[in-house]
């Protein structure tokens, strides 16, 4: 078969289900992330009770792996022998392997441990299913002929768990560090302390378990709710030092780094709960019961510092990794502001203000842990006041904090809450589980490029890779947390691992569809929206189309009705987009090709056909790229946004803008009213603007004022008998968030809906 026929198939594996070869019934199972290169031969290598394994003592781990990965997950028993060959290479990079499956043996290549146990990886997919959890029963285990030659395209390859809003077992941090080992993905960030509790035993300070691990009580519902509602339970608890030590070393064992973050300066009311002296104030204070940025902060004098330092020095005995996480993020400075001591430091060491302090307050933790062989990684806040000499950015508000440090020659792993952050909704069904906004669907997640454009071909070195972040103010549960994780990560792990020119969205999802079954066999409770079906609009010579998509492979259809009636099997083939020149209710399903099978739920879209649809739109800024939606003529297409969540395909959002909206109809109409909407979610830094401007021509411009009390903020403007060619509406943003709101000093997002008018 030629060889780019073969490549283009993307066919990763062929399992055995019966014995001998000419009779065999097989399996295909791809390979995600997807190796750099793969060359299929014909033949088949069997795996049965005569299979050997021999390696190199240094290999020894990867191998362990691959036995017991077959022993235990089958009848077979695995001999001496050399038919499974684990190899040095020391032409390969660290992480880099080699696999080999021919007729006669299976070669494993690789220049470290590490690299070895990847091959492993891959190898496992190529297997069947059923030996994930002990349910395959056969004798014997062909597996297709292939050489596979494969390398991560970058070193820093992460997950993050937030332990702290609410805790999980043991148990279950290992089984999510397992999902990182088999996806290639080689760091777990472990987010332990924070205002809601902290979950790391330290034996030198008690009263952080007896008081900072546990709450009184747990907000009830979304921030966004009010009034705020608490279940009345107490809540909390903590990994011991032997827990940590037993889970660092099962991690180790995946070739997995666990890097420790333990939040400072701010993020601290767990600890000031505990030991009121630590902060500025004083004053007793309780372990937080909501979520949110809190003003409680350390107090940067030497009680504090012999705090921190007591308890790095128990954190270092139990994490060797070369990082430690000192957060650094949401620090607000109104206690700094208040303090005497703060002030007079300040002064003493000449600093600018309170931003300088917070990096004071980062070099000196920097410096020591620099003079115990360590590294500090901070959220990009830290980059404010100055950058602590040695430290690496965790760039999470979007990509410029990154920039800004590869540009000062440091280190940065990218984590922006646009295309990283999990706990935010991945489909917009009403029936999605509690999360905390946004919307960060899995195409998106899949289609970030962890490098930014402004860096020039020497500055990308310094991005070291990225990471997906799960916080979990709203996740209360394993299983919902496995909702969230699943499947984004899987495409997290194509992003980081495999060269940008092997990455096709359409072939993931073919893959996925058919990783399910290996989740499935995991007792993964993946969240699948593979049949949900995605729309955009298109504005064509002053017309606007519909136009629907599922992504997915040629033996499936869209059907669909344009009546409000649910489609069937008997309801017309989607082939083309369809013209919105009237108010209309799409509903859509994907189906079997030629079947009546019906897969997933039904797509519902309404869409108001107004005067605007079909105009021409311009703004005089450009939405943030994170939230750029459906673009300028996303607000008059027709289709209201979510009402739960601001990220979507509808929703366009600014950061720190005024911006100024032309609609042009090319022609004078009559114009009776204008409405649009605003988001309005204080607690994720959105705030409706206060103050809209309306003109129609050259007309001067008619002022409102809004009222901000309520999650979504309706503007409506009633006119009798207006005609105009244009509209202009101005959007003042809201300016910089006041102190003692979350978010504090930081600019405002203004959120805009459709622009209806009629």
């Amino acid at each position: 078969m030629h060889i780019k026929k073969l490549i283009g198939l993307f066919i990763l594996s062929l399992a055995l289900v019966n014995c001998k070869e000419e009779s065999i019934q097989i399996t295909q199972t791809q390979i995600i992330p997807i190796p750099n290169s793969i060359e299929l031969s014909d033949s088949f290598f069997t795996i049965d009770e005569n299979t050997g394994v021999t390696y190199d003592d240094n290999l020894k781990v990867s191998a362990q792996f691959l036995k017991n990965f077959i022993e235990t997950g089958s009848q077979i028993t695995l001999k001496q022998g050399n038919a499974i060959q684990f190899l040095i290479d020391e032409t390969l990079e660290p992480e880099a392997y080699k696999l080999t499956v021919s007729k006669k043996e299976i070669k494993i290549e690789a220049s470290t441990d590490q690299g070895a146990f990847y091959a492993v990886q891959t190898l496992r997919q190529l297997m069947p299913v059923g030996l994930e959890n002990g349910a395959f029963s056969e004798n014997e285990i062909l597996i297709q002929a292939v050489v596979i030659n494969d390398k991560p395209q970058f070193s820093y390859r992460g997950m993050h768990l937030d332990v702290a809003r609410h805790m999980f077992s043991v148990e279950f941090i290992k089984k999510y560090i397992d999902a990182l080992a088999m996806l290639k993905l080689n760091t777990f960030h472990w987010h332990l302390t924070d205002d809601q509790g902290w979950r790391i035993e330290i034996k030198k300070y008690t009263k952080l378990q007896e008081v900072a691990a546990y709450r009184d009580e747990t907000l009830v519902g979304h921030y966004s709710d009010q009034p705020h509602q608490f279940d009345g339970k107490r809540y909390g608890g903590y990994y011991t030092q032997e827990e940590v030590k037993d889970i660092v070393q099962y991690a180790k064992e995946r070739f997995v780094t666990v890097i420790p973050e333990i939040e400072m300066p701010g993020h601290a009311q767990a600890a000031i709960a505990a030991y009121p002296e630590l902060g500025c104030s004083d004053q007793p204070v309780e372990v937080a019961k909501k979520w949110g940025v809190f003003e409680e902060i350390y107090c940067p004098n030497q009680k504090t510092f012999a705090f921190l330092e007591d308890l790095l020095d128990e954190v270092l005995e139990l994490f060797p990794s070369k990082y430690i996480h000192i957060g650094g993020d949401e620090a607000p400075k109104t206690r700094w502001k208040n303090c005497e001591h703060c002030q007079a430091l300040i002064k003493e060491e000449g600093l600018k203000d309170e931003h300088e302090l917070q990096s004071y307050f980062i070099t000196k933790i920097e410096k020591y842990l620099n003079s115990k062989g360590r590294q500090i990684i901070g959220w990009d806040e830290i980059l404010e006041g100055g950058l602590a000499p040695n430290a690496t950015v965790m760039s999470w508000r979007g990509t410029s904090g990154a920039v800004e440090a590869a540009k000062s020659g440091h280190n940065v792993i990218m984590t922006p809450t646009s295309h990283c952050y999990f706990d935010y909704y991945q489909s917009e069904n009403d029936d999605e589980p509690l999360a905390i906004g946004g919307f960060l669907p899995l195409e998106k997640v899949y289609g970030f490029n962890p490098i930014p454009e402004e860096l020039t071909e020497n500055e990308r070195q310094y991005v070291l890779g990225a990471q997906g972040n799960i916080w979990t103010e709203y996740i209360p549960t394993e299983k919902h947390l496995e909702y969230m994780a699943f499947p984004r990560m899987l495409a997290l792990s194509e992003v980081v691992w495999s060269q940008p020119e092997r990455k096709n969205y359409k072939d993931f999802v073919s893959r996925l569809e058919n990783f399910h079954q290996r989740l499935d066999a995991l007792k993964m409770n993946y969240a699948n929206h593979l049949y949900d079906i995605e729309y955009e609009t298109e504005r064509i010579n002053d017309e606007v189309y519909f136009k629907l998509d599922s992504n997915l492979s040629e033996d499936k259809i869209i059907r669909l009705e344009l009546n409000g009636s649910e489609p069937d099997y008997e309801s017309r083939v989607y082939t083309e987009p369809i013209l919105i020149d009237k108010s209309m209710e799409v509903k859509a399903a994907v189906y079997k090709f030629n079947s009546k099978e019906k897969l997933g739920r039904t797509f519902t879209q309404n869409i108001n056909y107004h005067k605007a649809v079909g105009a021409k739109i311009t703004i005089n800024k450009q939405p943030h790229k994170a939230y750029s939606g459906s673009g300028a003529q996303g607000l008059i297409n027709g289709i209201s946004g979510s009402d739960s969540r601001y990220g979507d395909k509808e929703w366009l959002g600014f950061w720190g803008e005024d911006i100024l909206i032309e609609i042009d109809f090319r022609e004078e109409l009559e114009i009776n009213s204008i409405k649009t909407r605003f988001y309005n979610s204080n607690g994720q830094w959105i705030y409706a603007p206060e103050k809209i401007l309306v003109a129609f021509d050259n007309n001067q411009y008619q002022e409102f004022n809004l009222v901000n009390d309520e999650l979504l903020i309706n503007f409506e403007f009633n006119v009798a008998n207006q005609r105009a060619k244009k509209v202009y509406i101005k959007v003042q943003n809201y300016g910089t968030i006041p102190e003692g709101k979350q978010g504090a000093g930081n600019k405002a997002w203004t959120f805009i809906d459709e622009i209806i008018i009629n």
